[in-house]
C-alpha cells in the first residue's frame, strides 16, 4: 500500500496549531490541532491532522522537523513594498512627530518622495543592493516568503529602468522572491525645469512602459489621488502598461476620492491598494470587477492618517483582500504579523480573515497561484512561529517569534 501513495521527503508534524487558508473562498481558513505538512521536493503533498497526512502520504523515509508545539502557516506574500530605495527619511519622520511646520521647513526644502528621489539617484547599485536585501533579510526573518517590489524612487526613464535591473537581481540572489512592480507614475519628477505632469506621462508611456517590459516587470502601478496622477492621467498609464502586457494595479483613494476606485473597478485591475476614501457603492463595484483590495493598517499608522481604513465594508461587499507592510521610507516595516495584528485591531479584520489576507489573498494580488495556502502541489513555502495558535500570535501585539522558515521545501531563515 505505501509503494501507491506519495512518498515525502521532508515532514514538518507536532504543530499546536496549522492553520491553511482556501484559497477559493476569501477570508476561510481551516484550524487543525495536532497539524503535519508534508512535502516533496519543492512542492506540498499533503497538510492537515497528523493521521489523515499518515494515511495519505508515506512518510516513512521522510525527514522529520518538530514544530514543538508551535503554530504552522503558510509563507507570508507581502503583495505592496516600495523596497527599492535610497537614504533614510527617519530624521524627517520623528520631526513630523512633533507636529512642528517650522522645525519640518528647517530640513530643507526636499523632503517626501522628492527626498527619497534624490537619495536614491546619488546611491550606487551596490549600495541599493545592499540595502535592499538587508530588509529582504528582515522580511525573510518575520515569515515573508514572496514580496512585490515596485519603483518609483527614480523619476526619470534611466533610473526607474535603473530599478526595474535591480529588483531583477534581488530575486536572483535571494531566498525571499521578488515581484518587479513598474510605479515610474509614483509622483512627479521633481528636477528643476521638468515640461510639466503630462509630458512624463508621455515618457512613461512611450518609452518606460515599453522597456520595463522587455526588463521583466510584471505589473505597472499609479498613483491616482489628489496632487498625484489624475484619472485621466491614469487610465493612459494604465492602458499602455496592459497592451504591453503589464497587469494593471492602482494606489486608489489614499486621502481623496477623486473616481480612481470608479477607474479600478473600469478597467479591472489586479488590485486596488489603499482605499482611504472608497464609499460602499466603489468597494461593490470592485467586488464584482474581481479586483483584489490591498489593505495596509501599517502605513495608516505611520502616517497619522486621519481615516485609517475600517475593512469591515469591504468583507461585507464580498471583496477579496490582500494584506501588506507597505514597507517604504515613509513607513519602515517589514513584518507581516505586525500587518495582522494591526489589521485586526484598527481595521476590524477577524483572525482567520488577516491569515488569509496575508497568504492567500497577497498571492492573488500578485497573481501567485502557486503558493499561498497548504494545497497539494502548491510551493511548500511555510512559517513556524512560536506561540501555540493564530488567536495567541494575533493577541500577543508585536510578538511574533519566527522559529523558522521553509521556502520551496528548504529551511532558509531559523534558529
Amino acid at each position: 500500500m505505501n509503494g501507491r501513495r506519495p512518498a515525502a521527503d521532508l515532514v514538518v508534524s507536532g504543530a499546536g496549531e496549522l492553520v491553511a487558508p482556501d484559497p477559493a473562498r476569501p477570508g476561510l481558513v481551516r484550524r487543525e490541532k495536532d497539524g503535519m505538512l508534508a512535502v516533496s521536493g519543492d512542492r506540498i503533498l499533503a497538510a492537515g491532522p497528523r493521521g489523515r497526512v499518515e494515511r495519505d502520504v508515506d512518510v516513512s523515509a521522510a525527514e522529520m522537523v518538530d514544530a514543538a508545539g508551535g503554530l504552522l502557516v503558510p509563507g507570508f506574500v507581502d503583495c505592496h513594498t516600495h523596497l527599492l530605495f535610497g537614504g533614510s527619511r527617519s530624521r524627517e519622520y520623528v520631526v513630523r512627530l512633533g507636529g512642528d511646520p517650522a522645525a519640518l521647513e528647517a530640513l530643507g526644502a526636499t523632503t517626501g518622495i522628492a527626498a527619497t528621489v534624490e537619495m536614491t539617484r546619488a546611491a550606487s547599485d551596490e549600495e541599493l543592493l545592499v540595502a535592499a536585501a538587508a530588509r529582504l533579510d528582515a522580511m525573510l526573518a518575520q515569515g515573508t516568503t514572496t514580496a512585490e517590489s515596485k519603483t518609483g524612487y527614480g523619476l526619470s526613464i534611466e533610473q526607474e529602468l535603473r530599478l526595474l535591473r535591480l529588483n531583477r537581481r534581488l530575486d536572483a540572489t535571494h531566498d525571499l522572491d521578488v515581484v518587479s512592480t513598474l510605479m515610474a507614475a509614483h509622483a512627479f519628477p521633481p528636477d528643476p525645469g521638468d515640461t510639466g505632469a503630462d509630458r512624463w506621462v508621455d515618457e512613461i508611456v512611450d518609452q518606460i512602459v515599453p522597456a520595463a517590459a522587455e526588463l521583466g516587470a510584471e505589473f505597472n502601478d499609479v498613483y491616482c489621488d489628489e496632487g498625484y496622477f489624475s484619472v485621466e492621467q491614469a487610465r493612459r498609464v494604465l492602458e499602455a502598461g496592459a497592451a504591453a502586457g503589464l497587469a494593471p494595479k492602482i494606489h486608489a483613494d489614499q486621502y481623496a476620492r477623486i473616481g480612481a476606485g470608479r477607474l479600478a473597478a473600469e478597467l479591472g485591475v489586479v488590485s486596488a491598494d489603499h482605499l482611504n476614501r472608497t464609499n460602499d457603492e466603489e468597494l461593490g463595484a470592485l467586488a464584482s470587477a474581481g479586483v483584489v483590495g490591498v489593505l495596509m493598517p501599517l502605513i495608516d499608522f505611520a502616517v497619522a492618517h486621519p481615516s485609517a481604513v475600517d475593512a469591515r465594508p469591504w468583507v461585507r461587499v464580498g471583496l477579496t483582500i490582500g494584506l501588506a507592510t507597505d514597507l517604504c521610507p515613509g513607513g519602515w516595516a517589514v513584518s507581516m504579523p505586525l500587518a495582522m495584528q494591526f489589521a485586526c485591531r484598527v481595521s476590524g479584520l477577524t483572525p482567520d480573515e488577516a491569515l488569509w489576507a496575508s497568504t492567500a489573498g497577497g498571492a492573488a494580488a500578485v497573481l501567485r497561484d502557486d503558493r499561498g495556502a497548504f494545497e497539494p502541489g502548491y510551493l511548500a513555502d511555510a512559517v513556524v512561529i512560536d506561540v501555540p495558535s493564530l488567536d495567541e500570535l494575533i493577541y500577543r501585539i508585536g510578538h511574533a517569534p519566527v522559529r523558522w522558515v521553509m521556502k520551496r521545501g528548504r529551511v532558509v531563515e531559523g534558529r
